[in-house]
Formats: structure tokens, C-alpha cells, sequence
């Protein structure tokens, strides 16, 4: 037999209780998976480093195979010593760098020539020209991706 005023559910305590351990959890929880900017960030400037670095030795397998002029993918892409030149027509064209989602700056005063693609400040990829009897260079800066 069945009373009454027999209780069917949550009371108010219980809800509550419930509502503020949620909250605890997620007080602890939400910073660890909240900002993914930063590696999003790292993760897109390690893409780009890989694509010059890919791009770049393809460029110059061409080279030695073809000589001059080396097209890829129907562009012809300046060379200097045998690799990419720092400039829109060299590595970045092979490389297939957007200028929408990058800031890109050639610096054609710097020996040799570098051209830096950049997600933030001292968040960038910086390619280096071949010297002379030399090879490319990539080096990348995290320090500012967070």
C-alpha cells in the first residue's frame, strides 16, 4: 500500500548539491580545455614549416633533375643556388603560403634573404635562402603562440 505523502523525486538539497559539485568540477576542468588557441596556433605554424621545408627540397630535386626554370603545379618558381629564392615567387609560391591567413614579410636586405610568415608576434616561420654551396634554412618561434 501506498502512502500518501510519499515523496516522488529530488528535493531542493539534493538539486542543489548536485548543481554545486557540478560547478566545482568544471571550476577544474574548463581552463584544461578552454583555450585551444595555442596549439591551434602551433600546430598551423608546424604545417607551414613542413611545407617550406617539403616545398623547398622539391623545388630543388627539380632543379638538379630539370634545371632552370622550375615550374610546380604550373607556376615557375624563382631559384637561387638551386633553391627557392626568400621572395612571393620563390618559396612562397612553391609553398602555397595564403597571404590571408599568414602576414608575410621578405627581408631582401638581410645576407642571405629571409622571408618571415608570421601568426603572431614571435609566432612565425622564418625561411633562409641558400647561400652559395649552401642549403635553405627553417627555424620557427613558438615563444609567442600562446
Amino acid at each position: 500500500m501506498k502512502r500518501a505523502n510519499q515523496q516522488a523525486g529530488f528535493t531542493i538539497i539534493e538539486l542543489v548539491m548536485v548543481i554545486v559539485i557540478l560547478g566545482i568540477l568544471s571550476a577544474f576542468a574548463l581552463p584544461r580545455f578552454a583555450d585551444f588557441g595555442a596549439d591551434a596556433r602551433e600546430a598551423s605554424l608546424d604545417g607551414v614549416a613542413g611545407a617550406i621545408k617539403a616545398a623547398a627540397s622539391i623545388a630543388h630535386a627539380d632543379f638538379l633533375v630539370s634545371g632552370i626554370p622550375v615550374e610546380l603545379e604550373g607556376q615557375t618558381i624563382t631559384m637561387v643556388n638551386g633553391y627557392p629564392s626568400a621572395a612571393a615567387a620563390g618559396i612562397q609560391l612553391a609553398a602555397g603560403i595564403d597571404t590571408n591567413d599568414f602576414t608575410i614579410t621578405e627581408d631582401t636586405g638581410a645576407a642571405p634573404p629571409t622571408i618571415t610568415v608570421e601568426i603572431q608576434t614571435n609566432c612565425n616561420v622564418v625561411y633562409t635562402e641558400a647561400p652559395a654551396n649552401g642549403a635553405f634554412d627553417v627555424t620557427t618561434d613558438k615563444t609567442g603562440c600562446t
